[in-house]
């Protein structure tokens, strides 16, 4: 894949799946990454995980972020995942890239050695990856965070690691994971890992808009950029971008494309999980979406105890008449 000038979705559990990921994409992200699959439940057969790692045609091109912290069953999990032939599969077609997750700074991911707590241990890193590389039959690429914390900046060899290794890209979220998303992300560890290795750097942090990614390109001379919270409630950043590239106008939605986006949204989320699961899970993205309009802050607290499409529907009309 081609990574130069793509503006990327970010993996986010409990966010990027098929439905989020759909109206990114139609609002100009050129690539999305899945929420991340535990390479654990893929060697166990865990039915819940198929759903996370569910992809279609249309829903290209896409990455699958795995994680986890042995070596045999992360590689395991990169040839099952990358050709379709893990444990009850639901999707129409393979991933274009399988991702390793090296960066979430969640607690219950790093109490067990997962994600950025792997950064604390480069060889294990570099064996990882190169067991992710010798299985998958699409190429790999790894997201990382800027080291564990002040006293452990090891992004560039980490980043020379993965390279080395034979990863395809690499992607550097400018924070450590003592940070956690606080404070302002430090694109100069971008900068420097883009200044380390030939492959290509995505940066990640703090784009919340389109000079935001403007700058981060221009200062850090990224390959390219990934957009996480940026795109909570507002897929259209993903347009906003692209037109701030190519020097075109760009119109913001109105309140009533923001309510119809949100409606969609949430009629996705029921067809795809079902009414009591989907609408649950709409909550959180209603909030984002109709954060800033007129009234918002009461829609809210009518949303949390909101059970079905038609309340949600109801709410959600209602801003438009205020």
């Amino acid at each position: 894949m081609d990574f130069k000038g793509k503006i990327i979705l970010a993996p986010m559990a409990g966010v990027t799946d098929a439905p989020f990921r759909k109206i990114a994409r139609r609002y100009g992200a050129d690539y999305c990454v899945s929420e991340m699959i535990s390479s654990a439940a893929v060697h166990f057969k865990d039915k819940k995980t198929a759903l996370l790692a569910k992809t279609e045609k249309s829903d290209t091109p896409i990455g699958i972020q795995i994680f986890g912290h042995d070596p045999e069953i992360m590689g395991e999990c990169a040839y099952l995942v990358s050709r379709n032939e893990y444990e009850h599969c639901i999707s129409d077609t393979p991933p274009d890239i399988i991702d390793i997750n090296m960066g979430c700074p969640v607690k219950k991911i790093v109490s067990s050695g997962d994600g950025s707590a792997l950064m604390k241990s480069p060889d294990l890193c570099g064996k990882i990856i190169s067991e992710c590389v010798e299985k998958s039959a699409v190429p790999v690429t790894v997201k990382i965070r800027a080291g564990w914390d002040k006293d452990s900046v090891n992004c560039v060899e980490i980043a020379k690691i993965a390279e080395d290794a034979g990863a395809s890209a690499v992607c550097v979220h400018a924070r450590t994971r003592e940070q956690l998303y606080e404070p302002s992300a430090n694109w100069s560890y971008i900068k420097a890992v883009k200044d380390a290795v030939k492959i290509p750097v995505i940066g990640n942090g703090d784009i919340f808009c389109a000079e935001d990614a403007v700058n981060m390109m221009e200062y850090t001379c990224c390959d390219s950029i990934m957009v996480a919270r940026g795109a909570l409630g507002n897929p259209f950043i993903f347009d906003e971008i692209k037109c701030r590239l190519q020097a075109k106008p760009y119109t913001p939605p109105d309140i009533s494309e923001r309510i119809e986006v949100a409606k969609e949204h949430i009629s996705m989320l029921v067809s795809e999980k079902g009414e009591k699961i989907g609408i649950c899970e709409a909550r959180k993205h209603v909030s984002w979406y109709i954060k800033g309009i007129p009234s918002a802050a009461m829609a809210r607290r009518s949303v949390n105890f909101a059970s079905t499409l038609d309340e949600m529907f109801d709410i959600l009309d209602g801003l438009l008449n205020k």
